[in-house]
């Protein structure tokens, strides 16, 4: 089980465009300098977050833009949008074991229901974080890498 690159690079995509949107012209482009990452998998990325009604985005001037506040918006949102097949059971079986096997017989129905509680744990502790957790946070690294002017001129 992994979670592919995709839901950072999604969370990575939404905090850099509420930070830079005041003053940049946020782009594919942009924010693939940004991630370290080609503009197309950015595209892609991005594209899944449009259908999930996350962002929205104009050629022209505006560029993207964030459709609700980071704080509305859940890791578990992020998980949806870009995870393929996330709508589908996390944990797969493995198809054939076999019926003259004791444990063969009775593993799915006994693995089952503790597999699904798992998933259903994880995604109930992915909707209580928000990207704007993530933002705040980043805004507060950046601000203690910040030389304070006012302090170098004293010292």
């Amino acid at each position: 089980m992994q979670i592919s690159t995709k839901f950072t690079i999604a969370i990575h995509l939404l905090t850099a465009v509420e930070y830079f949107s005041k003053d940049y012209k946020v782009t594919s482009e942009f924010l693939a300098g940004s991630v370290g990452s080609n503009p197309v998998i950015i595209r892609n990325i991005m594209s899944q977050l449009r259908e999930a009604g996350l962002i929205s985005s104009q050629r022209g001037k505006t560029g993207i833009s964030i459709t609700r506040p980071l704080d509305e918006i859940t890791f578990l949102d992020i998980y949806r949008a870009v995870e393929t097949g996330s709508a589908k059971d996390l944990f797969h079986f493995h198809e054939h074991p076999s019926p003259e096997c004791p444990v063969g017989r009775n593993i799915h129905k006994t693995l089952g229901s503790v597999l699904k509680e798992i998933q259903e744990k994880m995604e109930n502790e992915m909707s209580h974080h928000t990207v704007g957790e993530v933002y705040h946070s980043t805004v507060d690294a950046i601000k203690a890498q910040t030389p304070d002017p006012e302090k170098s001129d004293s010292e």
